[in-house]
């Protein structure tokens, strides 16, 4: 079996993926499921190390239109992040440095919201071998594709064919 470039940038491609993947799965979080009354509010704190990249991820499953409120606060409960929030899941990012962190979510809409909070570290850095990795794999790809492209000829039929 002879192994192109393609399949070599494709098969680096794979394993960074794999590799980022793994890595985030192993970073630290915290993660809670609550049903939040109208007015109500929740929170939930997670201890950061270093300076890196932190994440929340809000998942609700039985969305139907309801609207809910997240802050980030640092150690000192300073809003670092604030975001309404009016779809079924969403993630977001923030900077942080050594401290305990909050994520605060208020319940705006009339209803009951159950809610899925997920809460913690993204290791991004890491990821950095992982994600270079990825970038040549990507990178040997488009240029293989792009040589492959090059030499295709099509062939035209003769217009005026009578």
């Amino acid at each position: 079996m002879k192994l192109s470039l393609f399949k070599l940038g494709l098969s680096l491609v794979i394993i960074g993926m794999v590799w980022c993947s793994f890595i985030f799965a192993e970073s630290e979080k915290t993660s809670d499921s609550i049903i939040l009354k109208q007015s109500n509010s929740f929170e939930l704190k997670s201890e950061f190390m270093g300076e890196d990249i932190g994440f929340y991820k809000l998942f609700m499953p039985e969305f139907s239109g309801e609207e809910i409120f997240v802050q980030i606060l640092d150690s000192q409960d300073n809003v670092i992040q604030e975001e309404r929030i009016q779809t079924k899941m969403s993630v977001g990012y923030f900077d942080f440095e050594d401290g305990t962190f909050t994520i605060k979510v208020t319940n705006i809409s009339k209803t009951p919201v159950d809610l899925q909070i997920e809460f913690g570290d993204t290791n991004s850095h890491e990821m950095v071998p992982a994600g270079i990795l990825v970038l040549a794999g990507a990178v040997a790809m488009i240029i293989i594709s792009y040589f492959k492209i090059q030499n295709y000829k099509i062939e035209h039929p003769e217009e005026n064919i009578s």
